[in-house]
């Protein structure tokens, strides 16, 4: 509160000035990665609702899932005096650092998408997310309804550092647990990306293991898997894929047929919520220390309903 009465004194001190131009609150964004899909679209939407907001500036910086940049990042926003910060965490496990920065230097400080590991977040720290057990326990339920409750599952992990891979990876076993008739015969490490998830499905074609589904933890590693049984020649629905996300290519191959299923994850209320709740605690207004944004299923007979959301 004291800091956003600063910079108010400072905008209107300056605007009393006619050679003088009156400074926006600027909001620091440390993202894990530029180049990932989903996130892409979550820091496009976090820079369009910032621009709906009067006196309102994002400043991004990409972490390149690099734990020590991140956290400098967040050192010199506080060094530039920011008005708040936002994290889209490189490492959910290595948060503690970047948020006794913060708070030390009385910054808000919101994280967004990936969840810290942290058991309690202290006063003046918000997450703004999905429940990525729920994503996983979506997406696997809808793919075992399709098998029958009877198949091999292969599973394509995101990164080990996000808690988003974990949990949703554990949903994902724990649905395929319920059924006697299913089991889990390949868990491979993706790292979120396409091309790796076309080298993990070649890999698994190659072994000639029996994979009757694949369930991925995004929807980049599961069109790299599609890109693969194409390749290999094997009819589209032979073997079921499922993704999370629904972005943008996702929906496409749903519209094609060959992807089975997917989770929307909903990049602009993650990103509204994040900007919002940092404007609203340097403005001394409480807010919730979680806001859930929720997962919906995405299939084939409703997928229509998620383009351009």
């Amino acid at each position: 509160m004291i800091r956003f009465a600063v910079l108010l004194i400072a905008l209107v001190g300056s605007s009393c000035s006619a050679s003088a131009v009156p400074a926006a609150p600027v909001i620091g964004v440390s993202m894990a990665h530029f180049d990932d899909n989903f996130l892409t679209l979550l820091r496009v939407a976090m820079a369009d609702h910032a621009a709906t907001l009067p006196g309102v500036e994002l400043q991004f910086t990409d972490a390149q899932g690099d734990v020590g940049k991140q956290l400098s990042q967040i050192q010199t926003f506080v060094a530039q005096d920011v008005a708040a910060i936002i994290v889209n965490a490189a490492d959910t496990a290595a948060t503690a650092s970047m948020t006794k920065a913060a708070r030390e230097a009385g910054v808000p400080l919101v994280y967004v998408n990936r969840r810290p590991a942290e058991a309690t977040l202290p006063d003046g720290v918000v997450f703004v997310g999905s429940e990525e057990i729920q994503a996983g326990t979506l997406e696997m339920e809808e793919l075992a309804r399709l098998m029958n409750h009877r198949g091999n599952v292969a599973v394509m992990v995101g990164e080990l550092a996000s808690n988003g891979a974990q949990l949703r990876t554990k949903a994902v076993e724990d649905v395929v647990a319920k059924y006697p008739g299913m089991a889990i015969v390949e868990k491979q490490v993706g790292n979120f990306q396409r091309e790796r998830g076309l080298d993990l499905m070649n890999n698994w074609l190659t072994t000639g293991t029996k994979i009757d589904a694949v369930a991925a933890n995004n929807d980049e590693m599961a069109i790299g898997a599609i890109m693969a049984i194409q390749q290999a020649g094997i009819p589209p629905g032979k073997i079921l894929v499922g993704g999370v996300d629904a972005t943008p290519d996702a929906l496409a191959e749903l519209a094609k047929g060959t992807l089975t299923v997917t989770v929307f994850q909903n990049a602009r209320g993650q990103a509204r919520g994040a900007v919002e709740a940092a404007v609203k605690m340097l403005r001394g207004e409480k807010v919730e220390s979680v806001v859930w944004i929720p997962f919906e299923l995405v299939t084939r007979e409703n997928y229509k309903s998620f383009v351009n959301r």
